[in-house]
């Protein structure tokens, strides 16, 4: 059939939509594809090296640069068709007549058939580029209907409205592209070609092209795969940074340069140091963390015996002239670790997905970080210390977007994971594969390092690494006294909000109470019932529009810092978000790693003397902890008499015959999947299922993205989940029938629902 391409208006191939007037440089695709080719030239001329010792590649530095650069000049070719000039031109409604294939997947079509031409650019390997261009949106491999990996390479979708994809190959405009391939990667002048490229295709052509390429990549593609793996994260930054840049004569090569060269100096870590220190001596355990020479080292400590200062001390050694990601189990753990570490002390950022919504709320200053300029994703990048989730690291495994944007920032770092008791199989599992792929400086910390994790970890680090013991006099401690009881004693709860307690520093405290609860809907009740007798309550789980989460956490925190008594209840946030002494815990029995993080919050500003923690039966086996959980610690408190210090805890813990099954698969960094690349989760799947509420619809179809987070809840995922509406974004909306909401309260069932 011939073509019978639509004439353009402007008479150029666009690589985004335009305004009238402002469709030059950037927004053509040729103006785009230098852009990108030239970031990711910057990105290679500032970080080669770096990169080439950071994952452990063996290539050559000509056949690193050559390939990304191949790679971005190739990403967008597929754009040259008329599905997409027709949407950037807003005559094309995709939610009704989508395009027949993605651009990405149609420009590796396209450069299979200029293979012959393309396979002679100099040092280059065109398959990792052909792998890299096609997988630069991160759909390749996933089926977008049922969200689910596929071994298909790309998606031929229903409802196009056509049978046929006519190319503008011989366009002025394509033409141009080639001749710039020929000046800029030193591909052949000549074009020669054993077949002339297409003008259109049909979906039999589509399929039978897809299904050659896919054959290559199984059968005759032999390549590291940290080395596809490099250079696809490369290409997606180079692509965001140069999508981000203004239309103006914005130097690009000049902006990465200088946020890259930001790096940690040996007195700003001191300067952190020292703060925190506050003129008291440093512990022998914090000294030998920073006299660590390993490049893996681990940091074995009790809750609140200094961890994290002892982390910025080892930093000091392997974080000078790096970039250093201090990574937290939670966004909660994070934007604490920031605000009492590096805020005002060193050029640092907080990442995490909700990080913009905690400074507004959380700094008193209002000196929120510069986050309206056009370059806010790629922060990071120039920031000396990154305060984050895991996720944020991790996720760069998972081909998640935030670590991917990230990367030229993690690419020059020392990393810093605390809390790695916390982790579940599949966050482990991760950890395992980043140990035996990034070949940075890394300290672990934990309270306790089973016998198994110990295992693991040294197999994946496969070189001697160091493991430096906490400070033994605070960890042996007599912290606890634990009482099992059938149900919970409100008179108790009230002597202890009765009681003083005399400091070792002279000074008086009065009674805390923290209670924690294995569900959301008993953490209510038991507030509730607080509230009705009178106490000083306070209440903190994950249930909230995350805004007003924040405000609840802060809440908790100060109310611990006043004078006065209070009691606060809470969920399995209380585990590791909240850096507070309690006088009395009680707590529904969880497993043990959860009560050990609860009982982290006992006592630990040692007053002097043991203090009680009363625990009681969880009636709800299975949500969120199986019977085997409940039985295990259960059978931890039982064993553990009289009084009670960390060090017999994480010596319990190390003792029982708990295995963990740590998952370390992987999308990225995975010999299998080398050609793949989609998003999937660092963690395990759980109970929740970020949501929107019907009765915030109004208000969250008028924000921006960026201010969607605050409105999102993890609710609880059951099967009527699928039956919800979608807002646009993706998020469920949970329909006012079913959940209640209130800034005190949190979301709720309406009475009558299934927590289960």
């Amino acid at each position: 059939m011939k073509s019978n391409l639509t004439t353009l208006e402007p008479n150029l191939l666009l690589a985004k939509s335009f305004q009238k007037g402002t469709w030059k440089g950037s927004c053509s695709l040729a103006g785009h594809t230098v852009d990108v080719v030239n970031a990711v030239t910057a990105l290679i001329e500032n970080l080669g090296q770096v990169i080439i010792t950071q994952f452990g590649l063996t290539c050559s530095w000509e056949n690193f640069l050559a390939s990304a650069r191949l790679a971005a000049y190739l990403h967008d070719w597929g754009k040259a068709n008329d599905h997409f000039q027709m949407v950037v031109r807003g005559k094309r409604n995709v939610m009704k007549n989508p395009q027949l294939i993605r651009h990405e997947f149609a420009s590796m079509l396209l450069a299979w058939e200029y293979r012959e031409w393309l396979q002679e650019c100099p040092n280059a390997d065109f398959m990792t580029a052909l792998a890299a261009a096609g997988g630069h949106h991160l759909k390749l491999g996933w089926d977008s209907h049922k969200r689910v990996a596929n071994d298909e390479l790309g998606e031929i979708r229903d409802g196009s409205g056509s049978a046929h994809l006519y190319l503008y190959t011989e366009s002025k405009n394509f033409r141009g592209l080639l001749k710039y391939g020929v000046k800029v990667l030193g591909l052949p002048t000549e074009l020669k070609l054993s077949k002339k490229p297409s003008t259109e295709w049909t979906v039999a052509e589509i399929k039978n092209k897809r299904q050659d390429i896919l054959n290559a990549f199984l059968k005759d593609w032999q390549v590291d795969s940290n080395f596809v793996s490099v250079i696809k994260v490369l290409i997606i930054a180079g692509d965001a940074i140069a999508s981000a840049l203004p239309n103006t004569n914005f130097k690009i090569n000049d902006w990465i340069k200088k946020q890259l060269s930001s790096k940690l100096t040996e007195a700003e870590v001191q300067q952190v140091v020292n703060q925190r220190l506050n003129g008291q001596e440093m512990r022998p355990f914090q000294i030998a963390l920073g006299e660590s020479r390993s490049r893996v080292t681990l940091a074995r400590a009790g809750c609140g015996t200094g961890k994290t200062l002892g982390a910025y001390n080892w930093a000091k050694r392997h974080a000078v002239d790096k970039k250093l990601f201090s990574c937290y189990p939670t966004t909660g753990t994070s934007t604490e670790g920031f605000l009492d570490y590096v805020h005002d002390q060193v050029d640092s950022i907080l990442l995490h997905s909700r990080a913009e919504v905690d400074l507004k709320h959380l700094m008193a200053t209002g000196d929120e970080d510069d986050a309206a300029t056009k370059l806010e994703s790629f922060k990071a990048w120039g920031a000396k210390v990154s305060i984050c989730t895991v996720d944020t690291v991790l996720g760069l495994l998972q081909c998640n977007r935030r670590p991917m944007y990230c990367f030229p920032a993690i690419a020059q770092s020392a990393f810093v994971f605390d809390e790695v008791h916390c982790y579940d199989n599949r966050l482990f599992g991760g950890l395992l594969r980043f140990l035996e792929v990034v070949k940075a400086p890394v300290l672990l910390m934990s309270a306790s390092f089973l016998p198994w994790q110990l295992e693991a970890i040294q197999k994946s680090v496969g070189e001697p690494m160091e493991i430096i013991e906490g400070a033994k006099e605070l960890e042996i401690l007599p912290r606890y006294q634990f009482h099992l009881t059938e149900n919970p004693d409100w008179e108790r709860v009230t002597q202890e909000l009765e009681k003083t307690y005399a400091l070792p520093n002279g000074e008086h405290t009065c009674g805390k109470v923290l209670w924690v609860c294995n569900q959301v809907s008993t953490a209510i009740a038991v507030y509730e019932e607080a509230k009705a007798r009178g106490l000083n309550a306070v209440l903190y789980h994950s249930r909230y529009r995350y805004q007003d989460r924040v405000e609840h956490h802060r809440a908790v925190i100060e109310s611990f810092k006043a004078n006065k008594p209070v009691i606060a209840i809470a969920t399995q946030v209380a585990e590791m978000s909240l850096d507070l002494s309690a006088t009395l815990l009680v707590s529904q029995i969880a497993n043990p790693a959860g009560l050990i993080q609860r009982l982290g919050r006992l006592n630990r500003r040692y007053i002097g003397q043991s203090l009680d923690a009363i625990f009681y039966p969880d009636s709800k086996i299975g949500f969120p902890y199986s019977k085997g959980d409940l039985d295990s610690g259960q059978a931890m408190l039982e064993t553990l008499t009289g009084e009670v210090s960390q060090a017999d805890l994480a010596t319990w813990l190390e003792r029982s015959p708990q295995q963990g099954k740590p998952d370390k698969e992987t999308v990225l960094f995975n010999e299998l999947k080398k050609w793949q690349a989609y998003p999937a989760p660092c963690r395990e799947v759980g109970h929740t299922v970020t949501a929107l509420l019907e009765q915030d619809k109004l208000t969250v179809d008028k924000v921006t993205a960026k201010e969607l987070p605050k409105y999102t809840i993890p609710l609880l995922a059951n099967n009527k989940v699928d039956k919800w509406e979608r807002h646009r974004k993706g998020y469920p909306i949970a329909p006012s029938s079913e959940w209640a909401y209130s800034p005190e309260l949190g979301a709720y069932l309406i009475k009558g629902g299934d927590e289960n």
